[in-house]
């Protein structure tokens, strides 16, 4: 449920595992899906769609054994204007979980998981005219079923190089059992891409999707003369600024190089932009005192850091923008495949 554009599925099949029903809302990424999942029948539409609902219901057929629903997160993350409790509990997309309760309510599958942002797990919902923390409630719905355990797991410690939190809650029938992935030690950028050509805006390699963004010469400039692991905002001349010469105001976690020595960042869906979240090459200090790649990171570099296949074929008639959107909206298919390993029959 909720499934988006299907990236963090792309392991499962590793595991034997085929996911064989989909749905999602956005007809695009529900056409990219169809197109790297082909033998999952994809629904699409609004899930709390009564017809779109009882249509994806009666599609999941009697032996399926695991639900995976990452609903979106939009609406529970601390980046962008959602961050108080009153305006989570405010926003509708926050309650699309409901529908996968619904489900819940209606098939009986073994194993359960749903993924979403820590804060999903602060979320509260009514149960017999009580307002329960997200834990609390399932326990009451599902406690007499199923085993259940909630964790935040970081994907930088599961063999991913990228610091990526995620709400991850297990449900299992009672005489199964479903064991937590094991953590391994951190992979910093440098380990990850540190061996990558450098590349400056515009520029192409000959290694596959590893072709840098063209970005503003304003931003480049302000980036060549920013340190690893800085931001603009700390220069005293090279600042970003507006076209009449004016410093822009925003936070120092922007205009922002990344560090060797640690994983990468979240990656957020907007990875195209020099001005957002830390998305900005780490770079190395030259002769002349500024500092190479003054850009974000190449597609290629990206799936690195997301455990995606480098050499990943997908489906190019889709925009690099795109690609760096849904890419922001996953979790990591090797922290989903992770999770999913400790499944036990």
């Amino acid at each position: 449920m909720f499934s988006s554009a299907g990236i963090g599925e792309l392991d499962l099949e590793k595991l034997g595992i085929k996911v064989v029903l989909s749905n999602e809302l956005l007809p695009k990424r529900a056409e990219f899906y169809k197109k790297v999942h082909p033998n999952s029948k994809m629904i699409v539409g609004d899930i709390t769609n009564k017809k779109i609902f009882d249509e994806y219901v009666g599609s999941i057929p009697d032996d399926a054994k695991l639900l995976i629903a990452t609903p979106p997160c939009q609406g529970m993350s601390n980046i962008g204007k959602n961050k108080t409790d009153f305006l989570r509990q405010n926003d509708s997309r926050n309650f699309l979980f409901l529908s996968v309760v619904d489900v819940i309510k209606i098939k009986d599958f073994d194993y359960i998981l749903i993924e979403n942002v820590p804060q999903f797990l602060k979320m509260k919902y009514f149960y017999d005219g009580k307002l329960l923390e997200l834990t609390d409630y399932l326990s009451a719905m599902f406690s007499d079923k199923y085993d259940i355990k909630v964790n935040v797991f970081n994907a930088k410690y599961f063999g991913i190089p990228q610091s990526r939190p995620r709400a991850i809650v297990r449900m299992y029938k009672k005489h199964l059992a479903w064991n937590e992935p094991k953590e391994q030690r951190e992979i910093t950028l440098k380990e990850a891409i540190g061996h990558l050509p450098s590349l400056e805006s515009g520029e192409i390699s000959n290694l596959k999707h590893h072709k840098a963004r063209v970005h503003k010469e304003s931003h480049i400039e302000c980036m060549r003369y920013t340190p690893t692991g800085k931001s603009a905002f700390e220069n005293i001349v090279y600042f970003p600024k507006k076209e009449n010469g004016e410093r822009v105001k925003g936070f120092k976690s922007s205009y922002k190089r990344m560090k060797w020595e640690q994983p990468a960042p979240t990656i957020t869906i907007r990875s195209d932009a020099i001005s957002s979240q830390e998305n900005v090459h780490p770079g190395r200090k030259q002769a002349d005192g500024t500092y190479s790649d003054a850009r974000v990171l190449t597609l290629r570099e990206l799936f690195i850091v997301s455990s995606i296949n480098p050499d990943w074929d997908y489906p190019e008639e889709y925009s690099d923008t795109f690609i760096r959107q849904i890419i922001g909206e996953s979790v990591p298919p090797k922290l989903m495949y992770q999770v999913v390993k400790g499944i036990k029959s």
